[in-house]
């Protein structure tokens, strides 16, 4: 399943390389009428930890079309859900970070429910980014979990 992704990132000589970064974003909790997240934030920030090589788009099966085209058109892989988005994100990025294919694990979310991914992730001595969507969108237990939080638009 991650053939593709290990083959972008795989290990080179330079030991200087940039870390290879992860980004997992949680669609339905990031997209909400109350934040203004923007992809193009988003991929900037990912873009800031390293050399990006997985950019995740959770969504359920109530997104609309133009999230999904706008999310595709930035490099995106929507990843689309019949229900709650937060298991397939958690496997997903759980198994990335287990087979060492990543350097750093960042999780778009407000929700405390990724704070065990985040700690398997540094167990796995990989590092971790806690990303919340605003201020008021902040979940004090996912980023006491991760390196290092950031807040968008502040």
């Amino acid at each position: 399943m991650f053939d593709r992704v290990r083959a972008r990132l795989a290990p080179d000589t330079d030991s200087h390389r940039e870390p290879a970064v992860g980004l997992f974003v949680d669609g339905p909790n990031v997209f909400r009428d109350e934040f203004d997240v923007d992809l193009d934030d988003l991929r900037d920030v990912a873009g800031g930890l390293g050399r990006v090589g997985v950019i995740r788009l959770y969504l359920d099966e109530h997104a609309t079309p133009g999230l999904i085209q706008a999310a595709e058109a930035r490099g995106f892989e929507v990843v689309i859900t019949s229900g709650d988005v937060d298991v397939k994100l958690a496997v997903d990025a759980t198994a990335l970070s287990t087979d060492q294919t990543i350097d750093t694990l960042a999780i778009a979310s407000r929700d405390t429910d990724f704070k065990p991914v985040l700690e398997h992730a540094a167990a796995q001595g990989i590092e971790t980014i806690a990303i919340a969507p605003g201020s008021h969108g902040r979940s004090d237990a996912l980023q006491n979990a991760a390196d290092e939080a950031i807040t968008l638009g502040s």
